[in-house]
């Protein structure tokens, strides 16, 4: 699979450009997930054949803030867009995820939920 980031909720023009800049040379895919599709599975916006679309055509919520999730990266790809990031100057970006088996089956929000509640315990 092609390494992939899913970017929810950047909102901000110049966020957007920096988070673009930070990760263009490290050449993986980019995907912006729009609130039309906050109903699906992390694994089917990543682009898992085994995770099938969901049926519901409806806006559902999706994150309050901006989220990343890091899908089919190895390591040291990760290491680096993490790095790019931080030094993109696009702000603070608390809210990132790997794709996993587990998470694969989970929605934007149910994903953003849980981060948010480990963000908040680790910071308490």
């Amino acid at each position: 699979m092609k390494e992939t980031i899913l970017l929810f909720n950047v909102t901000d023009k110049s966020k957007r450009f920096k988070i673009e800049m930070a990760l263009f040379p490290l050449k993986v895919r980019v995907r912006y997930v729009g609130p039309e599709e906050y109903s699906q599975r992390l694994g089917y916006l990543a682009g898992l054949k085994d995770v099938l679309k969901t049926a519901s055509e409806t806006e559902t919520p999706g994150p309050s803030d901006t989220m990343l999730v890091f899908a089919f990266m190895d390591d040291a790809k990760l290491n680096q867009a993490l790095a790019a990031l931080r030094r993109s100057g696009a702000g603070p970006l608390p809210y990132k995820a790997i794709l996993t088996p587990t998470n694969q089956f989970w929605t934007p929000l149910e994903c953003f939920e849980e981060i948010k509640k480990e963000h908040e315990s680790m910071h308490s």
